[in-house]
């Protein structure tokens, strides 16, 4: 119904803005400035009733939306906006530098705790020097080596293989007993290993590192103990030259003049 005022008519309703400022400022001023005397007048009375309660009900469903809107956009002053000064912690957090890494200090750890067990297991390093890639004198694979043991015969055999692996190096020999082949490890830095000597060395060096196919009859050198026994015989006759010499070497010369007078005598 057209009452003649411009706010009724269709055409007269203005295109506002909708801004979340916009919308607060529809808030504050609807909610804190609503009265009755804001509703246009009609001469219907229903149709005041209805337009009083739509917009109670308008006021009461927005409500939250219109808090939800002030916190996230809160009002701005551009005049008075500054960049904020840092500020520090008041209870800031002690720390510490870290600690002495173990790995910077020790760069190789397993070389240096093999090389503190072969100066226990080694002092002298002539087990290192026997089995040296680098000493032209060290055993070599197709060697015959006698092995002394603390508790255990000795025994004597091929070399058919050297297993260098820091302290746990072993060796491999072979030899028959009453037509048998037998084969056995022997760790060359053992406490029960008294001393290895290289009893008769190979004419011709070894094309392989491992000689397994002497297991074979037609590459079966056989027993070696007859080679262990005469090199046993010729180390104990340079042994009792050695004393011989050294006994000899006692004696003054005023000994000799008199065992000279003494044969002399005896001829008369």
């Amino acid at each position: 119904m057209h009452n003649g005022s411009p706010s009724a008519h269709p055409a007269a309703i203005e295109r506002l803005e909708i801004t979340p400022a916009a919308i607060l400022h529809h808030h504050s001023t609807a909610v804190h400035g609503f009265s009755i005397h804001d509703v246009p007048v009609t001469h219907d009375s229903t149709a005041t009733i209805l337009i009083i309660t739509a917009h109670l009900i308008s006021h009461i469903l927005l409500a939250p939306l219109y808090m939800l809107l002030s916190i996230l956009s809160p009002p701005q002053n551009h005049a008075t906006d500054t960049v904020p000064a840092p500020t520090t912690p008041k209870n800031a957090i002690k720390t510490y530098p870290p600690p002495p890494s173990t790995a910077a200090a020790h760069k190789d750890p397993i070389s240096l705790l093999t090389a503190s067990q072969l100066s226990l297991l080694d002092p002298t390093g002539a087990r290192t020097q026997l089995f040296s890639r680098t000493n032209p004198e060290a055993a070599k694979v197709g060697d015959i080596l006698l092995v002394r043991q603390k508790n255990g015969d000795p025994f004597a055999g091929v070399c058919l293989n050297i297993r260098r692996r820091g302290v746990d190096s072993g060796i491999l020999l072979r030899n028959e007993l009453t037509r048998i082949g037998v084969e056995m490890w022997f760790k060359v830095y053992s406490p029960n290993v008294e001393g290895i000597e290289v009893v008769q060395r190979r004419e011709k060096r070894a094309r392989r590192a491992r000689l397994y196919y002497m297991r074979q009859p037609k590459h079966s050198v056989g027993s070696v103990q007859n080679l262990v026994l005469q090199y046993q015989r010729q180390k104990a006759m340079l042994r009792s030259g050695d004393t011989r010499a050294a006994g000899s070497g006692s004696q003054g010369p005023g000994n000799t003049s008199q065992s000279k007078k003494g044969k002399k005598n005896k001829k008369r």
